[in-house]
């Protein structure tokens, strides 16, 4: 089999000013497409560097608590305790809450006899949270 490589061109088009000049106004979509076209191509990329850039993003490590850590994040976010982190306000949607305790539910159910005693407890405990707080929120 054969791989092939693919690559995408990025183009920066900020406008940069020295400290005595002025930062020129927004050209044109016809002026700003004839300059792309004169760029030279070095700021070509390939998939294989964008890799290793989006290798630097720290993430945490994936593993069961996590998980259990992120739907309970998506629980609380649409029972309305937290805020949505894309409009900075809280959002009721109960159905969606329910919904994500009943997977945590199903998880629980699933997983029994398989999960060490601290994860147990982990996820016995966001389930019995989350499921006060719906209860307390469908009044």
């Amino acid at each position: 089999m054969s791989e092939e490589k693919s690559s995408f061109t990025i183009k920066d088009r900020r406008l940069f000013a020295t400290e005595n000049e002025e930062v020129p106004k927004e050209e044109s979509k016809e002026k700003a497409e004839e300059k792309s076209k004169e760029l030279p191509k070095e700021e070509s990329v390939s998939a294989e560097e964008e890799q290793k850039t989006d290798s630097k993003v720290h993430l945490p490590e994936i593993n069961f608590p996590t998980f259990i850590f992120s739907l309970n994040a998506s629980a609380l976010l649409h029972l309305g305790v937290i805020d949505d982190p894309a409009t900075g306000k809280k959002v009721k949607n109960l159905p969606m809450g329910k919904q994500t305790i009943d997977i945590l539910g199903m998880l629980e159910e699933k997983t029994k006899g398989n999960l060490s005693k601290e994860e147990e407890n982990l996820l016995k405990n966001i389930l019995y949270d989350l499921r006060i707080i719906y209860v307390k929120e469908q009044k």
